[in-house]
């Protein structure tokens, strides 16, 4: 199992071009990813878009994908118009589920907008998989921590909710889904790797809910984060190369972690994509 996750910036490169083409050439370039998860997707917000249906032009991009988005800021213009800016997931697995997280919006007195969390639930070759993206927000450490709060409880919740033994097989939408066999939660959480919330995420739960670990220690022990912003925009990012995208997965997947890696090259977005490889049980990466 191949994932891919990529702040896209709306497609808005170092160039200072748009160009959504150049986004899915690049991501197929770092791995044939059975799912991508894009942050920043933008539709009626014409200085990000031009106008263009972003979700619908990735959509295209990636026949064979079942394509997910789902908005964390929904606006109506001045022409009553939509505007929407979200997340998205294109997945070629079975996807067996899907849910919008809203997450948490405390009002302290900065420049924020509404965040979101959008999780699916995928069938691979060793069982369902949650996998959750999210984009959280860069300008309150304190609305980045509820908001990392928020996605601690969706997963114990979660955990929880599998643990519980109704079931039901039908069709209607009370049907139960197959127990995960782990989460993998991704996206550009806005922090590095040296700050507290980023232990926050990896605190124990309670007995029988399983913890995250970061996928890239676990690939890398010791090795510092590559980069996954500030490469080569040094306007947005004058603090130069740095960490705040990432793989977290639940010890019980961490030894399935094959490898994680980013481009650290393309300059397409501020942003640089990251992939995940999860090994199935024979050893083989999927």
């Amino acid at each position: 199992m191949k994932l891919v996750t990529w702040n896209i910036q709306w497609g808005l490169g170092c160039d200072g071009r748009i160009d959504l083409d150049r986004i899915v050439t690049t991501a197929k370039d770092l791995g044939d990813a059975d799912i991508f998860c894009f942050q920043e997707i933008s539709h009626g917000f014409a200085a990000h878009d031009g106008d263009e249906d972003q979700h619908a032009i990735l959509a295209s991009l990636l026949p064979g994908y079942r394509p997910i988005f789902r908005p964390a800021v929904e606006k109506i213009d001045t022409n009553g118009r939509l505007q929407v800016f979200g997340n998205m997931i294109l997945s070629r697995l079975p996807v067996l589920q899907i849910t919008s997280h809203m997450l948490p919006w405390p009002a302290t007195p900065c420049k924020s907008m509404q965040r979101q969390a959008l999780e699916v639930l995928v069938q691979t070759s060793f069982g369902a998989v949650r996998v959750i993206t999210t984009h959280l927000e860069y300008h309150s450490e304190i609305q980045r921590e509820a908001q990392i709060r928020y996605l601690r409880a969706i997963h114990e919740e979660g955990e929880k909710r599998g643990q519980i033994a109704f079931e039901d097989r039908s069709e209607g939408s009370y049907r139960t889904m197959p127990r995960p066999v782990g989460t993998v939660i991704c996206g550009d959480f806005n922090l590095g790797p040296d700050e507290q919330l980023y232990q926050d995420i990896q605190k124990p739960f309670p007995v029988g809910i399983p913890s995250f670990v970061d996928a890239w220690t676990v690939a890398h022990g010791t090795v510092p984060h590559a980069p996954t912003t500030g490469v080569a925009d040094s306007k947005q990012w004058p603090q130069g190369p740095h960490c705040r995208d990432y793989f977290f997965v639940t010890e019980n997947l961490g030894e399935r972690v094959a490898n994680v890696r980013a481009d650290v090259e393309t300059t397409a977005s501020d942003h640089q994509p990251l992939l995940l490889e999860l090994r199935s049980g024979d050893g083989i990466s999927l």
